[in-house]
């Protein structure tokens, strides 16, 4: 819910999704913005394995960024 926030204070109304293909790939967050897609996977520890999901970067020509721990307050602040 911050994130939605940010887009907000942001003055950024763009689309917020969730993606998932038939085999059971995922992106936790997609945002689409004046054309634009952004797709975020979501883990606590940094040291988790990431499946990212070429399908997702090959359709939209976007790289996925991880979120963790680490980076999680430049997310939604």
């Amino acid at each position: 819910m911050e994130r939605v926030k940010k887009q907000a204070y942001d003055r950024s109304f763009g689309q917020n999704y969730f993606w998932r293909t038939k085999q059971q790939q995922e992106v936790d967050w997609v945002e689409e913005n004046n054309g634009s897609i952004k797709g975020f996977e979501f883990k606590w520890n940094p040291k988790a394995k990431v499946k990212i999901p070429k399908k997702f970067e090959e359709a939209y020509n976007t790289k996925i960024e991880v979120i963790d721990s680490n980076n999680f307050r430049d997310f939604v602040i």
